[in-house]
C-alpha cells in the first residue's frame, strides 16, 4: 500500500514539473521584448547617411535610487537623447524622460530615480527633424 502512494506521487510530481515550463510560458500577460537602445530607422538611411558622425556620448550614474546622465554631443547635428530607468523591485515603475535637445558642443543633464532600487538605465538617441 505505500510504494503504491509513493508511486503515483511520484508520477503526479513528474507530470507536474513537466508541466511547468508550459505553464508559465502561456500564463504571461504580456510578450517580453528587449528595450531597443537605438532604433534603425533614427540612425539614418542610405549610404551618405552611414557615414555621418551623430550621437552624444553619455555618461550614466547611479547613486542610491537615483540615476543622472551627462551627455555632450560634439557633432554639428542636434540629438534628442532620453533617459529610460528600470526600477529592480517588481512594483516600483520605470521611467522614460522626455527627449531633450542636446545641440552642437552642448552638455545636457537627465535625472529620473526608482523608489527603491535602480535595475538598469540607458540613453536612447533620436536625430533631429
Amino acid at each position: 500500500m505505500r510504494s503504491y502512494r509513493l508511486a503515483s506521487m511520484t508520477v503526479a510530481v513528474a507530470a507536474g514539473i513537466g508541466l511547468v515550463p508550459i505553464l508559465s510560458y502561456d500564463a504571461m500577460p504580456y510578450d517580453a521584448m528587449p528595450h531597443a537602445r537605438v532604433h534603425p530607422a533614427d540612425a539614418g538611411s542610405g549610404d551618405a547617411a552611414a557615414g555621418d558622425p551623430f550621437g552624444a556620448a553619455c555618461r550614466i550614474g547611479v547613486d542610491g535610487s537615483w540615476v543622472t546622465a551627462y551627455c555632450h554631443n560634439p557633432y554639428p547635428d542636434t540629438d534628442h537623447v532620453r533617459l529610460h530607468i528600470e526600477c529592480l523591485r517588481w512594483w516600483d515603475l520605470d521611467s522614460d524622460s522626455p527627449p531633450v535637445a542636446a545641440g552642437p558642443a552642448q552638455t545636457v543633464r537627465l535625472d529620473g530615480r526608482c523608489w527603491d532600487e535602480v535595475g538598469t538605465a540607458w540613453i536612447s538617441h533620436r536625430k533631429a527633424g
